[in-house]
């Protein structure tokens, strides 16, 4: 790992595999365990820097396929990177756009290349392969870029997933040999394996011996059963490195990443905030309500009395609920601001249960509840 990266682990629970600490970049600390906003195209949907700031945000994402289409990256690093372009000050990672093209099922082909689609916003072939993906995070210029992968389907046949699997860790060896910023990003590979445990495993192992900066867990959140979630994680972040960060890609409901982290996951990240609140949709102390429901048109309370967001301090439920039943965008800006908060809040509170080792009293609700039948799509 570069030196101007570092990971150091601060506690760790006695009766599970969750800890807390503190992932170091170029652009500044991320205190782990930590929920990152998805601000896909350099922007988290209807949100500025300074709501991110606000709520306590310290690493937000950006994805590689969306911004190579548009507005490209020759013009975001003629702003001066990625980081001035959209006026965000702190740590940012980018997806390496894998999981996009392969849901591009019916406009794609995969090669050992790479692989072939056409856009869908101006018609053009591209040739996306584990060089071109590298290149253009390179030029992005995020701290955290991500191999490519291939990411397979579920449900998927045990010998799809496995020639996935593979080509995944071959395209990481391509992608590391095309990297040409290690000293100011930090490469992370990413663990694919399909709801197969032992292919999960074997890819776990096989990238723990690569010495990465860091490593994700990805494939999952895509239409599987929340419990199968819950083993492929147990079954394999004990297999990644501990002095480095661990990340699971596409999830960011309370009980998933309450899970995870019992089991040595730091980072997430997850669109569900901003898509819940552009939908009238609250995430309160656990719960999820719908301020569209009639119950909230003469409720003047606060939304949460708990939370500090600008949101809560200055607007009532029943105002909110004016808001989305008329459409309101001010409605999507609050409401996603308030959300962000609250998922950002809750890592911080499992973190600050981990310093203390209070993690499985305080947050037994979420590890023994019984789980929904289907994870939450992010």
């Amino acid at each position: 790992m570069s030196a101007n990266f570092s990971f150091q682990r601060q506690a760790s629970c006695s009766h599970t595999q969750a800890r807390a600490g503190v992932f170091v970049t170029p652009h500044g600390i991320v205190e782990t365990p930590r929920f990152m906003p998805v601000g896909t195209l350099a922007t988290v949907k209807t949100l500025t820097s300074a709501h991110l700031e606000e709520a306590e945000a310290q690493m937000v994402l950006a994805n590689t396929y969306h911004l190579h289409l548009q507005p490209g990256e020759d013009i975001v690093a003629g702003a001066g990177g990625l980081h001035r372009f959209m006026n965000w000050k702190g740590p940012m990672l980018t997806d390496s756009g894998g999981f996009q093209v392969f849901s591009l099922s019916k406009i794609r082909t995969i090669t050992e290349a790479g692989v072939t689609f056409r856009s869908p916003r101006d018609g053009r072939i591209i040739n996306m392969t584990p060089e071109l993906s590298i290149q253009i995070q390179n030029t992005l210029g995020a701290d955290v870029i991500m191999a490519f992968d291939e990411c397979p389907p579920y449900p998927a046949e045990r010998e799809e997933v496995v020639r996935a699997t593979d080509r995944t860790y071959r395209w990481l060896e391509r992608c590391i040999k095309a990297h040409q910023r290690p000293q100011d990003q930090a490469l992370f590979g990413i663990v694919q394996g399909g709801v197969f445990l032992d292919l999960r495993r074997a890819a776990a192992e096989k990238l723990a011996t690569l010495d990465l900066p860091g490593y994700a867990i990805g494939g999952v959140s895509v239409g599987e059963p929340a419990e199968f979630i819950h083993q492929i994680v147990k079954a394999t972040a004990p297999l990644l490195p501990e002095d480095k960060p661990r990340y699971l890609m596409g999830v960011g409901t309370y009980r998933e990443m309450a899970i995870a982290i019992a089991s040595g996951i730091d980072l997430f990240d997850c669109v569900i905030p901003t898509r819940l609140g552009r939908h009238g949709a609250v995430l309160v102390q656990g719960e999820r309500w719908n301020l569209k429901n009639a119950r909230f048109r003469r409720d003047y309370t606060q939304l949460d009395e708990t939370c500090p967001c600008y949101t809560c301090q200055n607007f009532s439920r029943a105002y909110l609920s004016h808001l989305m039943r008329s459409g309101e965008v001010l409605g999507y800006t609050l409401l996603s601001l308030h959300n962000v908060t609250e998922l950002i809040r809750f890592t911080k509170r499992i973190r600050e249960a981990i310093l203390s080792d209070r993690f499985t009293t305080e947050f037994a609700q979420w590890l023994d509840s019984p789980p929904p039948q289907a994870a939450e799509p992010c």
